[in-house]
Order: structure tokens, then C-alpha cells, then sequence
């Protein structure tokens, strides 16, 4: 499968994720955070610091059940415009976001 390349939408909602992210995990420790949620330490790393734009959907629940977060707060979060823009059509977003 051929990993079409980011967009700059999809580099700015990663970039909005990462820092939704550390905004939940305020004081909690990234390694704890990341054992937690079943990751690496250098994989939440990278998704807080927008250097993965889009992390697999199942870490991102891992992650944000870890954090208290629902995935329908992280989504309108990430995308403020409240709207599917961003999406690729027909999808509903759990594609692009788990790419």
C-alpha cells in the first residue's frame, strides 16, 4: 500500500493533537503516560511533537483512555472547524486519522 503524502491540514491537525496531548497529560510523566497506554515512550514523544501527523487509530484510544479523553473530544479538538474537511471522501475519518 503507497502512503500518499501529508497535507498541510494533516500536518496541522497532528500538530493540534500533540499539543492536546500534552495539555491532558499536564503533570503525569510521558513514560507513564506511554506504558499506560501500551506505546513507547518515543512514540508519544513523536505524536506530541507533531513529528508523527498521523499516529494509528488504536493508539491514539490507547492514549487518550489513558489520559481521560473521549476520541469524539479529541476529534473536535483536532479539527475545530467542526466539519469533515480534511477527510478523504466517502471515509469517515478513521482512515486518515489511523494512516
Amino acid at each position: 500500500m503507497v502512503r500518499l503524502p501529508l497535507t498541510p491540514a494533516d500536518v496541522e491537525r497532528g500538530q493540534r493533537l500533540g499539543a492536546l496531548l500534552r495539555r491532558a497529560r499536564g503533570e503525569r510523566s510521558m513514560l507513564s503516560t506511554a506504558l499506560d497506554a501500551g506505546v513507547s515512550p518515543e512514540t508519544l514523544r513523536k505524536i506530541e511533537t507533531g513529528r508523527v501527523a498521523t499516529p494509528a487509530f488504536p493508539t491514539i484510544a490507547a492514549i487518550a483512555d489513558v489520559l481521560g479523553l473521549s476520541l469524539d473530544a479529541v476529534w473536535s479538538e483536532i479539527n475545530p472547524s467542526g466539519t469533515d474537511a480534511g477527510r478523504p471522501h466517502g471515509t469517515d475519518g478513521a482512515e486518515r486519522i489511523a494512516s
